[in-house]
């Protein structure tokens, strides 16, 4: 059965279209991106800035509410022959598009445009969008988990903004105080539903890992990934963190009522709107666990190709390339909060050197980029079941349901359950 676009965008997003400039015999280009909560105005920006240059190509945008929505959508565009010219993908979803063979290789694309690493990109940035043996995909923003803090209710709990606390003992001791201020004041809420990203932070802050290095069992289910959920169910015990959805945090945290929240630092600029002059906001790095092996994983999305038609394949490159440029990251920085994955952008202080120096919020992930490794991305077909399963069952530690120990149990049998080479 044929699928209305229009429908389908709606059952899953919204469906918009920045301004650009028509022309007669545009190529038109359909491209995906999830999240616009945090991503629209970064790719307006792009977008309006790519019209200049390509006057006579048009975008046609569905987005998704998230990354695991955005799979899903193109995998039923791929089942309907309505395919999406460009996709920007989770990093831990690139994966499964390469071992389908619906991700195609770029790096001879780049090769082609010549001194590719001069143009900034780097190995380190190239790695977090490679997949089954290709490059499966561009880097466009990477992130890592920071601390947002309400200044003004760390100071009337007698702490001090500028001197934070640098673990996670301190942290929880002064969420406990913001809690006693009263009056409906929560300490602090930690981003663990949505998928598994909040939870790798704490298990690679351990030191820990997803699975076993032949990815035939999980390798969470030792002493790293139980100190993980502990170290969760501490937050709940001892810090008072409440039980809410992320949207319920993040409003909670802009009116003033929450002192800290740890998420993703695309979410700064979002924030900094939200909070406007509700109290004085700051950002700082995360807690570290162990200061020797303690790594933080890499979120973030990587523009994937999937055109077929050679000129729709040529204008999805032209896009791809400028939304990855130093220019394109430089805009997308900007207007994000994500650390740029252009090397230019990053080395050159012409891009964002002045930017940063103005503007502190931005500065607490890139602070942090020296411990950040890739996202893990789980093999098979069931790779979101598998995310789900987890956040599912650290649900169970935020209810005070279950402990620690009986949810680790159970989200490694489940885990295996769904691995595509399980053994035992």
């Amino acid at each position: 059965m044929k699928i209305d676009r229009r429908t389908l965008a709606a059952s899953t997003a919204a469906l918009f279209a920045p301004r650009v400039l028509r022309a007669q015999g545009a190529t038109e280009i359909t491209v995906h991106y999830a999240q616009p909560v945090i991503y629209k105005e970064s790719y307006d920006a792009i977008a309006a800035e790519f019209a200049k240059r390509e006057p006579n190509i048009r975008i046609n945008w569905m987005t998704t509410p998230n990354y695991e929505e955005g799979m899903q959508l193109v995998l039923r565009q791929q089942a309907t022959n309505q395919t999406i010219d460009l996709s920007y993908q989770g990093f831990n979803r690139l994966r499964l598009f390469a071992e389908r063979g619906i991700a195609q290789d770029l790096m001879p694309l780049l090769r082609a445009e010549g001194d590719y690493a001069a143009e900034g990109y780097s190995p380190n940035m190239l790695a977090l969008a490679h997949f089954g043996g290709i490059q499966s995909g561009l880097a466009y923003a990477a992130s890592n988990p920071i601390m947002y803090f309400n200044a003004d209710l760390v100071r009337r709990a007698g702490g001090n903004p500028d001197a934070m606390p640098t673990d996670w003992d301190g942290i929880i001791a002064l969420s406990r105080k913001i809690s006693q201020l009263g009056d409906g004041i929560t300490g602090m809420w930690y981003s663990w539903p949505g998928d598994d990203w909040m939870f790798s932070a704490l298990l690679f802050g351990f030191g820990g890992r997803m699975l076993t290095e032949d990815e035939r069992d999980v390798a969470f289910a030792g002493p790293e990934g139980l100190n993980a959920l502990k170290l969760l169910d501490r937050m709940v015990k001892e810090g008072g963190m409440p039980n809410l959805t992320r949207d319920a945090a993040q409003q909670a945290f802009a009116a003033g009522r929450m002192g800290m929240t740890f998420w993703t630092t695309a979410a700064v600029r979002g924030t900094i709107q939200q909070v406007g002059r509700n109290f004085e906001l700051r950002t700082g790095p995360m807690p570290i666990i162990d200061a020797t092996r303690g790594r933080l994983p890499t979120g973030g999305a990587a523009g994937m190709l999937i055109a077929k038609d050679p000129a729709k394949r040529e204008a999805a490159w032209k896009f791809l390339r400028f939304s990855t440029s130093a220019e394109g990251t430089s805009l997308m920085a900007r207007n994000t909060g994500y650390v740029p994955t252009n090397q230019l952008a990053i080395d050159q202080d012409r891009y964002l050197g002045e930017f940063y120096r103005q503007n502190p919020l931005f500065q607490a992930a890139t602070r942090q980029a020296s411990l950040m490794v890739p996202w893990y991305a789980f093999p098979g077909a069931n790779s979101v079941r598998v995310t789900q399963t987890m956040v599912d069952q650290q649900a169970r530690i935020v209810e005070q349901s279950a402990t620690p120990e009986q949810v680790l149990a159970d989200m490694a049998r489940e885990v295996r359950r769904l691995l595509p080479r399980a053994r035992g």
